[in-house]
């Protein structure tokens, strides 16, 4: 038994350190530009179907922004609520889809977009995002000059948790961010696995040039597939965290639309992650089951020393799960020290997910059955 708990406690320190590895920051758009970096004007695009209550915190942060030179083009998709009138009390451009279009989905809604924008970039932005400050959109823009304005600049925002469900979805978070391969101990050594789909910036020239949403059209992962369109051109394709600059809420529709959508996302999108970066996951992952196993284990049948290490093991993952968890989201740090619920949720909903995906071949995702 003794040697079981050592080789327990040694490959939860292997997990913890496995996962300093797999995510070892989260850069953020810097607050700081350089005065003499004159930045063009920007189309910003807001694909759009029944958004009347999420869309209005976007388009009041648009209006505090000190950077003033952009269009902003709101495309709505059959909505059946208001969310072409909110639009235009906030000065929005609405287009609305022809009845042949309607509910097309929101790759066919960003390419009309940009088929009708005048900016020399393009901002895509979903209808529940919002800028944190009035320097916002420009700390964006200035990033993406920062970067040589090419190819595309994607952004995660800082998930705004409201709700005690919501919570749940911490893990995913995290992993959603870890398995775009740019954030580990060794950035360079792995190709993206695509865009974050929030919030992508890209110039006009370079979007047309890879095709832009009409060569992704019916891709499930949209934001995966248009990074990919754009690395197949020779593009590149950065992803930096939203922390302090822009922010979304994730399914705040209830449990079941979160549920829902971890599960239309992650079987997919886990396949583009690197095999490395997948290993370090899943030892990270595996590394949370050890230690509470453990912890439980030496409370009931453990010695004073046994139960410490276990102990310590226990508030070492703890912590590094909330750490990680901040980066990308407000999650309360109390709710970390029960960290193994977070864990068992993501992998019941994972193992959910592969079911729907190679099995039953489809998900659900807003009343509507996708095949995959």
């Amino acid at each position: 038994m003794m040697v079981l708990d050592t080789v327990n406690l040694i490959l939860g320190v292997l997990a913890l350190i496995a996962g300093f590895l797999m995510f070892r920051s989260l850069p953020v758009p810097s607050s700081a530009r350089r005065e003499d970096v004159q930045l063009p004007t920007v189309s910003i695009i807001v694909p759009a179907r029944n958004e009347e209550q999420r869309i209005q915190p976007l388009l009041r942060s648009l209006q505090q922004q000190t950077f003033r030179s952009y269009q902003l083009l709101v495309i709505d998709d059959d909505s059946s609520d208001n969310t072409a009138a909110v639009a235009e009390q906030y000065g929005a451009t609405v287009i609305r889809n022809s009845p042949a279009a309607a509910g097309a989905g929101k790759s066919a809604a960003c390419w009309r977009g940009a088929g009708q924008a005048a900016g020399e970039w393009l901002l895509f932005l979903d209808a529940d995002t919002a800028f944190e400050r009035d320097t916002g959109l420009s700390d964006l823009l200035g990033s993406y000059a920062g970067k040589g304005a090419s190819g595309i600049l994607s952004v995660q925002p800082y998930h705004t948790v409201r709700h005690l469900y919501e919570s749940l979805s911490a893990v995913f978070n995290i992993i959603v961010v870890a398995g775009m391969n740019l954030f580990t101990a060794w950035p360079e050594r792995f190709r993206t696995a695509g865009s974050f789909g929030p919030c992508i910036l890209c110039s006009r020239g370079d979007y047309f040039q890879a095709g832009g949403h009409e060569k992704i059209e019916g891709a499930i992962m949209d934001d995966l597939a248009l990074g990919e369109a754009f690395l197949e051109e020779g593009l590149p394709v950065a992803c930096i965290g939203g922390k302090g600059t822009i922010s979304f809420r994730m399914y705040p529709e209830g449990f079941k639309s979160m549920v829902d959508g971890w599960c239309k996302s992650f079987a997919i999108g886990s396949q583009s992650t690197h095999p490395f970066v997948m290993a370090l996951v899943i030892l990270w992952i595996a590394g949370s089951f050890i230690s509470a196993g453990e912890l439980l284990s030496a409370a009931f049948t453990g010695g004073g020393v046994r139960l410490l290490l276990s102990g310590l093991l226990y508030a070492a993952f703890a912590l590094q799960t909330a750490l990680f968890a901040r980066r990308v989201g407000n999650f309360h740090w109390l709710f970390f020290v029960f960290y193994p619920i977070l864990f068992l949720f993501f992998a019941a909903v994972f193992l959910y997910s592969l079911f729907r995906v190679h099995i039953l071949k489809s998900v659900e995702w807003r009343g509507r059955k996708i095949d995959v």
